[in-house]
């Protein structure tokens, strides 16, 4: 009988994916990265690491660094749940030959999906309309009037896969879409060079870019003010991309009309100004969450470590991919 690869899973994958790598792994599983010191694993002696959806589900900071990689001297391969993968620190993983794998494509049409439902719910108020028919409040009085998505334009910072499905819906819906993103795109809508000025042509503007430096706080006050009084700021992203105390600050004195949040810069911690506010919606970073996607996005881990294994191609955010 041949011997199996050892891999350590760290996190949690879903659907039928464990028993796969049971079937073709040596197989070792740690709950948090915490758990490593108490594992009992040589993990001088692993070559493959999976990581999986750990604690709350999200992980914030740079977790994944060059102490984490020293650890593992023998690693060939690190392969990620989800699109992104901002907390590892991809030239620590090349400066020591390590491939890094993630999951792009298997969560875009789920979070487009939340993307628009968050539009609706911000745009219609359905929360708030919700929580004012429980309160018992409907036989005294009509819910107020809302706004609405006709006649509007929706700017998208990062016309990714994710951008460009959340596109397609817009159009369905009526929507006018602009974008901004690194580069023009060979596609129709109107382009502009900045988030500023993207913001500034704008009735709603919508985060769908990627985390880490190059978009950290790319939602400033500047760009808030350019939205406007009427404007609507939507981040189905990361909680980095905007300056959270700059948009509680415009909300409050009213520099924009509403938000609807399904990132957080320090999750799951999410700041008190945000839940205090009425007009604001929140949600706890499902965009891909259902269990459809998630078991298409572990399936995807499990086939880059069965392709690396063979030898075989695998996908990393160490390729050139679809700029957003």
């Amino acid at each position: 009988m041949t011997e199996k690869t050892p891999l350590l899973l760290i996190g949690r994958l879903f659907g039928a994916t464990t028993g796969q790598l049971e079937a073709r792994f040596s197989l070792s599983v740690a709950e948090d990265f915490a758990d490593l010191q108490t594992l009992g694993l040589d993990l001088t002696a692993l070559r493959a690491v999976a990581i999986g959806m750990v604690g709350s589900g999200h992980i914030t900071g740079t977790t994944v660094d060059g102490a984490f990689f020293d650890r593992f001297p023998r690693l060939e391969l690190l392969a990620c749940l989800g699109a992104g993968c901002e907390y590892v620190d991809l030239d620590a993983a090349n400066a020591r030959n390590v491939t890094v794998t993630n999951t792009p494509g298997a969560n875009t049409e789920e979070t487009a999906d939340t993307a628009m439902g968050l539009l609706l719910c911000v745009t219609r108020q359905l929360p708030q309309a919700d929580r004012f028919l429980r309160s018992g409040h409907w036989p005294s009085g009509m819910f107020p009037l809302t706004g609405t998505l006709r006649d509007k334009r929706l700017g998208i910072l990062g016309l990714g896969r994710i951008g460009k499905a959340v596109a397609r819906r817009a159009e369905a819906f009526g929507l006018e879409v602009l974008y901004h993103g690194r580069t023009r795109q060979p596609v129709d809508y109107p382009y502009f060079p900045s988030a500023l000025l993207l913001a500034e042509a704008s009735d709603v503007l919508m985060a769908v870019v990627p985390g880490g430096e190059e978009t950290n706080r790319m939602v400033d006050a500047a760009v808030l003010r350019a939205l406007g009084p009427e404007g609507i700021f939507v981040n189905i992203a990361r909680g980095t991309v905007v300056d959270e105390q700059a948009l509680i600050t415009a909300l409050r004195e009213g520099t924009i009309r509403s938000a609807a949040l399904d990132a957080f810069e320090y999750e799951p911690h999410v700041p008190a100004a945000f839940i205090e506010m009425e007009q604001v919606v929140l949600t706890p970073h499902i965009g891909s969450g259902t269990h459809h996607t998630r078991a298409l996005m572990a399936q995807a881990v499990v086939d880059n470590l069965l392709a690396w294994e063979r030898g075989d191609p695998v996908i990393s955010p160490m390729d050139p991919v679809e700029n957003p």
